[in-house]
């Protein structure tokens, strides 16, 4: 990773000067800045579907010609799949700091469309409870956050005449499909991804009142295991009695993968893990208690590790996971089937400290040492991925904490996800960059959901809290 510049703090009455300019612009360009995301998300940008490919293409030149206008070297970059966008600010910029921003601009499909009480893409406001919103797939996720920071950045170049920075700006197409062509994109092209942070916008908010900032975002490894009989499908009450049964061996294991604590019972699975830090755990306790649960999501019935809170475990422990059970009859009939296999695919959630590949290794143990004699068991995983952790000291954490609070009027939540971003992991493992990610996304968009949304005061200062950091940025990240 480049080494950070240094700036004298002296200059910050005159950068505050020069981001005030910026805001005005922001404010006074909104309605327009608004029509051009509303073009935007009418472009029907489905990945993962042949249909989608003329939007997907569509949707790659209008971003490319509109960060051309604002003053970028961009073109449009095919791979085996879907195309990114890669873009260079041109000209003059303020300091020597290289700034990557990055979205995506694939949307999900819109089924079932009957479900949907407004046009997918063909997005226009509507005031309700005084609220203007916005209906669309990619309204939120993530075509609204992508557009921040692209207005953002063109504001503060036409009130000051430069970009802030250098900017680099990466623009994905394949992200609601799994990103098959990232790694080979990073790969190639990581001379002009070469960058001191990278900012992440496709986050969400702790509330429609107060940001966040994501710190932590744990590692994954999928599996799929298959036990095997030595027998076909047979008769169940032929042999139900006597030969093995798959789905009965299969659950067995599956139980035996936590103990009575809430643990993960794989031995060495805990190897390297550093426990939360009593700072963490004070500020991670105080935020449980506007913790509720994900919104309508209930926890009743879950299992939470031994001496942690709901939040504490999602964001900061690893974690085993069944997410699919599949064997013997699964028809709308009665079948007396003994099966000849059962499988099963599960997830591991990772934090630092943990090998993804080891994980693998270690369950595959476990489950090989406990299937019967005479029967076997397949494995199957794609390449997982390491956990992420951004230190708080970061200066471009640090900067980007101080705008959103001089724009939402509350300091961000720093906070862990469950979740993994797989970009975040191959610019940090593969890159070296720290990756700040945040966003203004909320629980209640209706994300990958009929009747996806967003609002124009979020967007509207959502742009501003960019323009905010970047003034931020150009003062104090590295001073």
């Amino acid at each position: 990773m480049r080494p950070p510049s240094r700036q004298c703090s002296a200059e910050r009455k005159f950068d505050v000067s020069k981001t005030e300019r910026a805001l005005k612009e922001v404010d006074a360009n909104l309605e327009s800045s608004v029509a051009a995301l509303l073009e935007l998300i009418s472009i029907p940008s489905v990945s993962g579907e042949d249909a989608g490919k003329a939007g997907i293409a569509r949707a790659a030149s209008w971003l490319d010609e509109v960060l051309t206008e604002i003053g970028f070297a961009s073109r449009v970059v095919e791979t085996a799949c879907n195309p990114f966008v890669l873009a260079r600010s041109e000209g003059p910029a303020e300091g020597d700091k290289r700034l990557l921003f990055y979205g995506h601009y694939d949307v999900q499909p819109v089924t079932p469309r009957e479900a949907w009480t407004h046009e997918p893409f063909a997005p226009e406001i509507v005031e309700e409870d005084g609220v203007r919103r916005f209906y669309g797939r990619g309204a939120s996720d993530s075509k609204s956050q992508l557009w921040s920071f692209i207005e953002a950045l063109r504001a503060w170049k036409t009130a000051n005449g430069a970009f802030p920075a250098e900017i680099v700006i990466l623009l994905e197409g394949e992200e609601e499909m799994g990103s098959p062509s990232l790694g080979a994109f990073l790969e190639e092209h990581r001379e002009a991804l070469d960058c001191d942070v990278a900012f992440i916008c496709d986050s969400d908010m702790w509330s429609p009142t107060r940001p966040s900032i994501t710190t932590q975002l744990k590692g994954l490894v999928h599996e799929t295991m298959t036990i095997l009989a030595p027998n076909p499908d047979l008769h169940s009450g032929h042999y139900g009695a006597a030969a093995a049964n798959p789905i009965r061996i299969l659950s067995k294991i599956l139980a035996s993968l936590h103990d009575e604590r809430g643990r993960v019972a794989i031995d060495g699975f805990y190897d390297g893990v550093i426990d939360l830090t009593e700072s963490q755990r004070k500020r991670w306790r105080e935020l449980s208690a506007e913790f509720d649960g994900t919104g309508e999501v209930s926890l009743a019935g879950g299992v939470i590790e031994d001496g942690y809170t709901a939040l504490e475990a999602m964001w900061g422990r690893p974690a085993a996971d069944f997410n699919g059970i599949t064997g013997g009859n699964q028809g709308p009939g009665g079948r007396s089937v003994l099966p000849g296999s059962a499988t099963a695919r599960l997830t591991f959630r990772l934090v630092a400290g943990q090998s993804p590949e080891t994980i693998r290794t270690r369950f595959r143990k476990f489950v090989s040492e406990r299937v019967p004699e005479g029967c076997h068991v397949a494995f199957d995983g794609p390449e997982g991925n390491a956990a992420v952790h951004l230190s708080e000291t970061n200066p471009f954490l640090a900067a980007a904490a101080r705008g959103l609070e001089a724009e939402w009027g509350r300091p961000p939540v720093l906070k862990g996800t469950g979740g993994a971003i797989p970009l975040v992991g191959a610019l940090n493992d593969g890159l070296g960059l720290d990756c700040v990610v945040l966003g203004f996304i909320l629980e209640s968009d209706a994300i990958h959901a009929p009747d996806e949304h967003y609002d124009v005061e979020r967007f509207h200062r959502g742009t501003r809290s960019w323009i905010r950091i970047l003034g931020e940025i150009v003062v104090d990240a590295t001073a």
